[in-house]
């Protein structure tokens, strides 16, 4: 009964767009831990054991974790099921300081970029690739999955993303200009491909591509270390973006709502809860949450 409803809870969120390869992995260890044992049911007691034979706590504190989300949805229609207490701690480690680029600092990123190889393509499609990223906020991987079809008049189509969902994306007519000025260049280096972006081997870029060649421009401006020992990454192009999308949000709590609504859609966000994660992420936003609460409580009209 307990794998039946492992196969069935997974079905239903595998649905909803998430992978959970690994965690489906784990339930169904879990399901015949427990049923070897003769329940059929979550039970606290079996969960913390099962969880306990993990070597470290942190792996004991995922797995159980896993069990706890597991037992909550099917207790919903059960009571029989036992949600267990995390004794393990959390079971995600709270998320790494972004590092965010100022205007310049991308600029200069972008500039770097087109020096790389020397009179090759590579130059051309690193520092297209990076205003992209930093225009969009676009994933690196869903950039690089780009294809000539996805390019339309009404913007970028992000097809089957992370949570393997398609999305709209608009781009300003000054991104669609250097993105088709970079496809003229690229079109007949690589014709039988049919992949926005290529390496120098005429094939599509690899996530190894992308970092390396960050790093080179990174090293080549000096960026320095960011707070909480952050180091720039191609995904802090997408954090800036979402950092500046925030800065620019209008006042009024429906304005905001909707603002924040709409800049999770475009993002990608499975959940608008990972778009306010930036809110208290960063300090330039904390502070202006805290001066905006500071005139409500002072009775100034926001």
């Amino acid at each position: 009964m307990l794998t039946q409803a492992v196969e069935s809870y997974l079905a239903l969120r595998r649905a909803a767009g998430f992978a959970l390869k690994s965690s489906g992995f784990q339930l169904k260890r879990f399901a015949a831990f427990s049923e070897a044992r003769g329940l059929h049911y979550v039970s606290s007691d079996i969960a913390i054991e099962w969880a306990g034979l993990a070597r470290s706590v942190s792996q004991r504190a995922q797995r159980l974790g896993i069990i706890i989300r597991f037992a909550r949805s099917l207790r919903s229609e059960d009571p029989r099921h036992e949600v267990p207490p995390a004794i393990f701690g959390a079971d995600r480690p709270p998320r790494p300081t972004p590092y965010i680029l100022t205007g310049e600092q991308i600029r200069q990123l972008i500039e770097a970029a087109s020096q790389l190889g020397h009179k090759t393509l590579r130059g051309a499609t690193y520092s297209t690739l990076f205003s992209l990223l930093a225009c969009t906020g676009l994933r690196r991987s869903e950039a690089i999955h780009l294809r000539y079809a996805d390019i339309t008049r009404d913007g970028l189509v992000i097809r089957n993303t992370k949570f393997r969902k398609s999305r709209l994306v608009p781009l300003h007519e000054t991104a669609s200009s250097g993105l088709e000025r970079y496809l003229q260049r690229r079109r007949p280096y690589a014709p039988f491909d049919d992949h926005v972006f290529v390496s120098l081997r005429r094939k599509p870029l690899l996530p190894e591509d992308v970092d390396r060649a960050f790093r080179e421009a990174v090293k080549r401006v000096g960026l320095p270390p960011g707070g909480g020992h952050a180091r720039p990454t191609p995904h802090s192009l997408r954090h800036s973006f979402a950092v500046r999308a925030l800065e620019n949000c209008p006042d009024g709590r429906d304005a905001i709502t909707k603002h924040m609504l709409a800049l999770s859609t475009y993002l990608g966000h499975a959940r608008v809860a990972d778009t306010y994660w930036y809110l208290e992420a960063v300090p330039e936003l904390m502070r202006d949450i805290a001066e905006r609460a500071e005139q409500f409580a002072m009775g100034v009209q926001l």
